[in-house]
């Protein structure tokens, strides 16, 4: 049996992202049904490379998922 604790990456920095990037495919898909292509590239593309980067940025500050070398 293993000592080590399973977290599934439930972090600040995944967290974000995953807020993010749901966002972002929530207003591409309005952005889709309108038909409002600006809206689709600026509101939703744009919001899911916010959300990468955030997240990034967020996990190199050591917000993110711990790794242990075994």
């Amino acid at each position: 049996m293993s000592d080590q604790h399973e977290d599934h990456g439930s972090t600040p920095a995944a967290w974000t992202t995953v807020v993010i990037i749901t966002l972002a495919f929530t207003v591409g898909t309005l952005a889709v049904i309108l038909a409002n292509w600006p809206l689709f590239w600026i509101g939703g593309v744009g919001l899911l490379v916010i959300g990468a980067v955030v997240g990034k940025a967020m996990a190199m500050m050591g917000l993110g998922k711990k790794t242990t070398h075994v």
